[in-house]
């Protein structure tokens, strides 16, 4: 990951070059750098130099250290909205449909840019998500099916290779890890959401993987409007449901 810098820059080389891994997504919130030693080594500087650049991304807030126990990169998404709003919309749950709208747009443009832009990595780790929601998918494993889930929007977002979008998709995302708009559980109970989902997102992986660009938005906003809908016919139902109960449970009027 880290490469040897032109000693006529020193420590500004190592500043640039961990900025432009952090920038790019490869280095994300949470990372822990190598030792001090091993990352002088790696980056052909020496221990003073290495401390003046992590000096200078440290007061940018790039990386934080903790006493004892290494660097790593600060916390660098930041809320979408913030929790004030959050909690607005918990209490409105028509906002969910602009949160759809707003996801449909992004995701569709990501989805095409992956098609054009995805490095052969990229398409591997699409692979192996698509494995391992397939293996989650026959196990029944409903948490793992989730968490592939996101991963896989993730792998799609840094498949586009534009940073704006990316960070933009990992703060989003993060609302959507966290249930603000909607329990991805909730969906699961449809009958044919699992299967249907795993063909959506086999689509979208086959259309980046093919360079299909046109192909990959449509399956991305096929996918998006499906999990609205589905999701709606969910409550739907449970709210029918609930009345249902209601109604068996009801005492008949003495006469």
């Amino acid at each position: 990951m880290f490469q040897p810098v032109d000693h006529q820059k020193t420590a500004n080389a190592v500043v640039e070059q961990i900025e432009d891994l952090i920038l790019k997504g490869v280095l994300q919130s949470g990372d822990r750098l190598p030792a001090e030693r091993d990352l002088a080594d790696q980056m052909n500087v020496s221990r003073p130099v290495l401390r003046d650049a992590l000096k200078t991304l440290e007061d940018r807030e790039l990386i934080s250290s903790r006493r004892g126990g290494g660097t790593y990169v600060a916390e660098l998404i930041g809320p979408i909205f913030s929790e004030a709003v959050v909690q607005l919309i918990a209490r409105h749950p028509g906002a969910v449909n602009d949160y759809f709208e707003f996801r449909r747009g992004i995701e569709s443009q990501a989805a095409a840019l992956a098609a054009a832009r995805a490095a052969p990595s990229d398409l591997a780790r699409l692979q192996d998500i698509v494995r391992q929601m397939q293996e989650a998918h026959d196990s029944e494993d409903l948490p793992a099916e989730s968490r592939l889930d996101v991963a896989f929007h993730h792998a799609v977002g840094e498949a586009a290779h534009n940073v704006v979008m990316l960070h933009t998709l990992r703060s989003c995302y993060r609302l959507l890890e966290n249930g603000v708009f909607y329990n991805r559980g909730r969906l699961y109970h449809h009958p044919s959401a699992r299967i249907e989902l795993l063909q959506q997102h086999k689509a979208i992986a086959d259309a980046i993987q093919t360079g299909d660009a046109d192909r990959a938005r449509q399956a991305s906003e096929n996918h998006i409007d499906y999990v609205r809908g589905t999701l709606a016919e969910t409550k739907d139902l449970d709210r029918r449901e609930q009345l249902a109960g209601l109604r068996r449970t009801r005492k008949p009027a003495r006469a």
